[in-house]
């Protein structure tokens, strides 16, 4: 079933719209098991509130129905005698709304009353009385059918493992763990609270609460979500996609709690068109090193970086044969091709491609190579959501999509907390050269504060285009000094000042040599002056004034370029004027300005001891650093 669900989403897999239809229905339409069992079911979890109950001395009888006795049904009387099951007033005639593959939904509301507050307590009952929720009863046989699945997958899995590579019986265990979490309801609402109160505040998310109270291990109750199921049309599913995209990748770069099974059952479009999420069974915790590990991964593809790659395959456990790296290589960049499309571009990517073309690496047996088990849950996600997006929109690319969320969340991921030591080292090793936190990587740098930026705007993932060569902005600008200001971003400030003070020492020595030029001898050359000139590093300083310039102006002399530079820089006066009369803007930017005041003054200081280190040599006629004599 849960394959099924999976290959629901993916009709550019199997090719074939009936059989994509007929799949769906594994989402929520699994054939249901008797309500009476179900309500046996929920009698039983939650028996345990019957003593508290019968104590307060609020055990009704038949409740007050209009209709006579002998015209109840037998399900009807059930649920309306029982103590327990009089709690809720069942909506669709006591009968499941929804099933799927481990259990069925009841649509209900609870009753107010001296009944509730007995059974949950009377804060609890303030809190939920009234309220119309989802309740999940688990199928009565779903454990053993799981047991029996389990052990056949695992055995075909050791099975398979002597004819193929890759660790198969750790990833069957990956999902078996998975499978067992999902039936345990307890789990599950405890993963719904832990969801909540990461992302129940987003901007266009909502997430149900779960009633604790009144949850147990086979019976789940939680807050009912109107909402329609995907795939959505138009602008709205692409607007869902997008937000999905973003909660993932905030998942992977700060929570670690990831959401293993965002099929088209388990989110909804709310009438307010904000995404629900509304089942927290298939959850994962991925370790920090392992995430951004993967990000590296991600990024190393996108730019074609080949060390960065490796790297990260064998920290991430895809490679533990080092000397099968000259093989490996050239088979990843083939699989990549064959992903892409063709186009050998990584935002191309179609993950469930790619998962196949890994799969083959593995099946090959040549190389020492194998998924590790925790990259088969995101992966799983990923295809989900994949699905989700092409189901939308055919020519929707899930990397390109991501790519800026990744990077804005890269760049500025502070939190208020301390930032983990493998983004740090992550941080370090993309944005400095060869990692060694001497010479900052400016062109990757501008790249990825570039993409970064759109990560705050509304762009079309869909478009290989244009999007992909826009200028920086002004507010781009401002996202890299709050990254340098950042605590993930300071390791930059030693580099950036001793990079200024190179490229000011070399700018005033050639000022000093075209002086002493004109002046045919007239001006005597002092000590320190006419330093070495730097070519690469003034030409990064060119590049970077360059970009600020045309981040914040505008080229050209048409009458419409012309206007739009004076707005520009009217606007940019109205900011100052603003800075200086606004006291609250004045105490938000104070750390921004003591910082840049401090890195000025870092840079006087080096150009100093680069100039006076000099003259001193000079005087002491000693052979210049480097020079050998």
């Amino acid at each position: 079933i849960k394959s099924g669900q999976a290959l629901s989403l993916r009709p550019d897999l199997i090719r074939n719209k009936i059989w994509a239809e007929e799949l769906g229905k594994l989402v929520d339409a699994v054939g249901s098991f008797s309500d009476m069992d179900a309500m046996i079911i929920m009698k039983k979890q939650l028996s345990d509130l019957l003593p508290r109950m019968k104590a307060a001395k609020a055990v009704p009888g038949l409740s007050g129905s209009k209709k006579r006795k002998k015209e109840l049904s037998k399900l009807e009387r059930m649920t309306q005698n029982d103590p327990v099951l009089s709690l809720f007033e069942f909506y669709n005639e006591n009968r499941a709304v929804a099933s799927a593959s481990i259990g069925q939904v009841y649509k209900a509301r609870i009753k107010r009353g001296a009944q509730l507050e007995a059974a949950i307590g009377k804060e609890e009952a303030a809190k939920w009385g009234g309220k119309i929720v989802a309740i999940k009863v688990q199928r009565p046989d779903a454990e053993a059918r799981a047991s029996l699945d389990m052990y056949l997958i695992r055995r075909t899995a050791l099975w398979a493992s002597k004819f193929r590579g890759g660790d198969l019986p750790a990833i069957a265990d990956q999902f078996g763990m998975q499978l067992f979490g999902e039936l345990d309801y307890i789990r599950e609402a405890n993963n719904c609270e832990r969801f909540r109160e990461l992302y129940g505040h987003w901007e266009g998310v909502e997430v149900p609460a779960a009633v604790t109270s009144l949850t147990r291990s086979k019976v789940m109750v939680m807050e009912w979500v109107d909402g329609m199921k995907g795939p959505w049309p138009g602008k709205d599913g692409i607007e869902m996609v997008r937000i999905g995209l973003k909660c993932s990748v905030d998942q992977l770069m700060h929570t670690g709690l990831f959401h293993a099974d965002p099929h088209r059952g388990n989110l909804l479009q709310t009438p307010d068109s904000k995404l629900a999420f509304i089942d927290f069974g298939m959850m994962a915790d991925v370790d920090e090193d392992d995430r951004y590990g993967l990000i590296g991964l991600v990024i190393g593809l996108q730019n074609k970086d080949l060390k960065l790659i490796t790297e990260n395959l064998l920290s991430l456990g895809f490679l533990s044969d080092t000397t099968q790296l000259d093989q490996l290589v050239p088979r990843l960049r083939q699989a990549l091709i064959n992903a892409s499309g063709g186009t050998g571009k990584a935002s191309d990517v179609n993950f469930a491609k790619l998962q196949s073309e890994l799969d083959e690496i593995s099946r090959e047996n040549v190389l020492k190579f194998s998924t590790p088990p925790f990259f088969t849950v995101i992966i799983r996600s990923l295809v989900l959501l994949e699905g989700m997006a092409l189901s939308v929109d055919p020519n929707f690319r899930l990397v390109r999509g991501a790519y800026p969320y990744v990077l804005a969340q890269l760049l500025y991921s502070d939190r208020g907390g301390n930032v983990p030591a493998a983004l740090q080292k992550l941080l370090v090793r993309l944005l400095t050269v060869d990692g060694e936190e001497k010479e900052i990587e400016w062109d990757r740098l501008n790249e990825f504060l570039r993409l970064a930026k759109k990560a705050s705007s509304q762009y079309d993932p869909s478009k290989d285009d244009a999007d992909d060569k826009v200028s920086l902005s002004r507010q781009t600008i401002e996202l890299f000094f709050k990254f340098l200001t950042s605590r993930a971003g300071i390791f930059l400030k030693k580099p950036i000042v001793h990079e200024l003070a190179e490229a000011i020492d070399g700018m005033a020595s050639i000022g000093e040599a075209n002086l002493l030029r004109l002046s045919r001898g007239l001006l005597p050359q002092l000590p320190g002056m006419g330093g070495p000139v730097n070519e690469k590093r003034l030409e990064e300083m060119r590049v970077v004034i360059d970009t600020i310039q045309s981040a914040l102006f505008l080229d050209g002399n048409s009458p419409e370029q012309n206007q739009e530079r004076r707005e520009a820089i009217g606007e940019l006066l109205r900011e100052l004027l603003l800075l200086l009369n606004d006291e609250r803007k004045r105490e938000e930017a104070a750390p921004l300005l003591a910082e840049v005041q401090e890195v000025f003054q870092m840079v006087a200081v080096e150009v100093l001891e680069i100039r006076g280190s000099r003259a001193m040599r000079s005087m002491l006629q000693l052979s210049p650093v480097g020079v050998n004599r």
